[in-house]
Parts: C-alpha cells; structure tokens; sequence
C-alpha cells in the first residue's frame, strides 16, 4: 500500500511540472522556452518562410544554365516564325490579305454587274496613289478575293441543291465536288505562274491576283446553274454561253494591261515575238475559264 501510494505521488510530481510548462508555452507567457514537447499532438508545426516554400525555384531560376537555355530557345523560336513569315510572305504574301477583303455592298454590285456584263466598260486601268494601289472599294477595276471566296461558298452550296433535287446528294459526293473544284483552281494558277515564267513576262501580278482573277468565272457558273434548275436545261446552256463570254472578254481586257507590254497597254501595235508570246498567253488564260465553267457544272443539270 506503501508503494503504491510512493508510486501515485511521484507520478503526481513528475505530471505537475510538465502540465505547468505547457500551459506556460499555450498561453505564451514563458518566451524562454527552446523545444516544445509534441509527444501529446503526435505532429511538428512545418517550417514557414519563404525560403522553405520557394527554394526548388528560386534554385531552377538563380541557375545560369537554366536561364541560357531559355533564352536561346526563345530566339531559336522567334527565327523559326520569321522563316516562315518570310517563306509564306513569298508565295502568298499573307500581309496583303487585307487589301483584296477592302470591299463594300457598291464595289460588289458593280463588280458583279461588269463580270455578267463587260462589254460597256471603257476604262479598265487600276487606280493608283502614290505607286500604291487604291483599296477595290475605291476601284471596280482592281482585284479583290471576297467575290471569288463567296463565288465559291455558293457555288458548293448551289451544287448540293441541284444534287439533292435529282435525289443524288450525299455529304461525301459534295465533299468531292468542292474539292475538285479547288484543286482545278489550283492547278490553273499554277499553269499560270509556270507559263509566266517560261515566257519571261515582267509583270506587277501576283498569286493572289491570279487566284483572284481565276475565282471570277464562279461568278458564271452559279448563274448558270441557278437558271438550269428554274428553267430546265435549255436555259442552262443559254445562261452559262453568255457568262462564258462575258468572263473571257473580261479577262482579255483585264490581263492585257498585266501581261502585254506599255505599247499594247496604250491601244498601239503589238510587234516582236515576246510580246505576241504574251497576247497569246492572255487568250489562253481566257479561253480555259469557259473550259473549267463547263467542266464543273455540267454534270449538275439533268
């Protein structure tokens, strides 16, 4: 009984104390204690401060190493796009879109009034500020790609209406009328470019006036297959004769300028192999857009 009432009391002594300092440490009256005791809690408050919580980083970031190789992989990066800027600048010169989208509700009436009917047109020269084309909203008379982008839109959709009227339409065979279509655009500024190059002409053309030029003639072809699905076949015929003439007489006038040298541009004799060379690559230009009208909507008219 001795023993355990020794044994109870000592415990009781050896609590008291450690009861006392944590509760001293809690309400935080002793600051000069230095460990604190986590036998009770089972856990350790972690370490705070932003050294502890930035340090991985901070040691990525303060590597000389590290800051060399994004650096150089930031121009390594800004060389390959300006490559490619310059490559595309090339063939397609990107920076220039915007000027052949320069359009408004005037220029494409009228624009679409002189490819139906050209023959009236007397003045087809390209307005000029400061060596500087002018916008085509300010000139019927220059190149732009909403008509031929619209034309060809239309066109696709104009075709799988006169498929679907003939119970012919199906999602894959529009997709192939649409691609066939672009790839014969493609393929005709190509031949373009390749004759230009073979018969040496120094002109201001570039791609994109001649995919410009080139995506007039669906312009024709919606005409005439609007009118073979109104009023039958005969009409058809009728209506793409007329807008195949009137796309060739507007391609001759305008190409002229572009590809004939300052004395045919001025209305006097064409002389010399070289320039007969070009007068004949501008008919030929123009005879092969009746060619792709009629090629491509055929088939649609039943």
């Amino acid at each position: 009984m001795d023993y355990t009432a020794n044994q109870s009391g000592f415990r009781q002594r050896k609590l008291q104390p450690n009861m006392r300092l944590r509760n001293s440490s809690v309400d935080g009256s002793d600051g000069s204690q230095l460990f604190e005791d986590t036998s009770g809690t089972g856990y350790s408050n972690p370490p705070a401060g932003p050294q502890a919580a930035g340090f991985p980083a901070q040691s990525i970031l303060s590597d000389p190493m590290s800051n060399l190789a994004m650096a150089y992989g930031s121009s390594l990066a800004s060389q390959g796009r300006e490559m490619v800027d310059k490559n595309l600048d090339r063939f397609i010169p990107i920076s220039k879109l915007k000027y052949y989208f320069a359009v408004d509700t005037v220029y494409v009436g009228k624009k679409l009034g002189l490819l139906v009917f050209p023959y009236m047109h007397e003045n087809w020269e390209v307005s000029y500020q400061q060596d500087t084309p002018v916008a085509p909203r300010f000139d019927v008379n220059a190149p732009d790609l909403y008509i031929p982008t619209m034309g060809f839109i239309t066109y696709v959709l104009v075709a799988g209406l006169a498929l679907g009227t003939q119970n012919r339409f199906s999602p894959e065979l529009l997709g192939v009328q649409a691609s066939s279509a672009l790839v014969w655009l493609i393929i005709e500024v190509l031949a373009v470019l390749l004759s230009l190059y073979l018969v040496t002409v120094n002109t201001d053309l570039t791609t994109i006036d001649l995919l410009a030029f080139s995506g007039y003639k669906y312009v024709g072809m919606i005409v005439g297959v609007v009118a073979g699905l109104m009023f039958g076949k005969p009409a058809y015929y009728l209506s793409l004769l007329w807008c195949c003439a009137a796309i060739f007489v507007f391609m001759i006038r305008t190409l002229r300028l572009k590809l004939l040298s300052e004395a045919a541009a001025e209305g006097r004799l064409v002389r010399g192999a070289r320039n007969q060379l070009r007068m004949y690559l501008t008919m030929s230009i123009a005879a092969a857009q009746p060619i792709f009208m009629y090629w491509l909507t055929y088939h649609l008219i039943r």
